[in-house]
């Protein structure tokens, strides 16, 4: 199922085999981070993405951490609960998919200005795939912005991600990005380990420039 030669499938192998959908069947109008790590979040979206773009929010649920001042033409939604995403005021459409079963997205190529995978990323199974998409909605030289912390739901997060830590985990989604054919990939510690709340990480790809 992995698009990574160097893994084996079963790198992507989840304790909980059962598909995706129903595990997010009930809508869990809750925060999967802290406020401390939230807060960077938001930050990190207000210094890159464009006032007036359009955003493409992966993985998202109620709410999107978007920078509340920021007007944007658009935010498109994804995820597995209609109700999640019904309640997130700052979407202006959504779709719900199981990535895991199907990664196309039902996007136009070179349409997306920035695509946000928040706390999302240790759940896809052929993460390769998936951004191989991303690169091919967003325009040239557009960012994907994936933050992670130390939290998961354990029985869906994949075997390789629950088996390393920190900055491997981004050294790991920095090899995604390379094989989904982003030539530039930056690593950010955003809330260092031991700051006093949930730690937060970034990994930032761009697709190429337009010449």
């Amino acid at each position: 199922m992995t698009s990574l030669p160097e893994l084996p499938p079963e790198a992507f192998a989840k304790q909980d085999p059962a598909p995706d959908a129903l595990f997010y069947a009930q809508p869990r109008f809750v925060t999967h981070i802290d406020d401390g790590a939230i807060q960077a979040v938001t930050d990190l979206y207000r210094d890159l993405l464009p006032p007036g773009g359009h955003i493409l929010d992966l993985m998202s649920s109620w709410v999107s951490h978007l920078p509340p001042e920021v007007p944007f033409a658009a935010v498109i939604g994804h995820g597995l609960n209609a109700r999640e995403l019904a309640a997130n005021p700052r979407l202006t459409t959504s779709f719900v998919q199981d990535l895991n079963g199907d990664p196309s997205l039902p996007i136009a190529t070179a349409s997306v200005d920035a695509v946000l995978i928040c706390v999302g990323v240790q759940y896809l199974q052929d993460p390769v795939a998936v951004l191989r998409e991303v690169a091919r909605v967003l325009v040239p030289g557009a960012p994907v912005i994936v933050t992670f912390s130390n939290r998961c739901f354990p029985t869906k997060a994949v075997a390789i991600w629950q088996a390393v830590r920190g900055d491997d985990q981004a050294r790991l989604i920095a090899l995604y990005l390379r094989h989904a054919g982003f030539p530039e990939i930056a690593m950010q510690v955003v809330v260092p380990d031991g700051a006093g709340g949930d730690p937060l990480r970034a990994v930032i790809g761009r697709t190429p420039a337009g010449v």
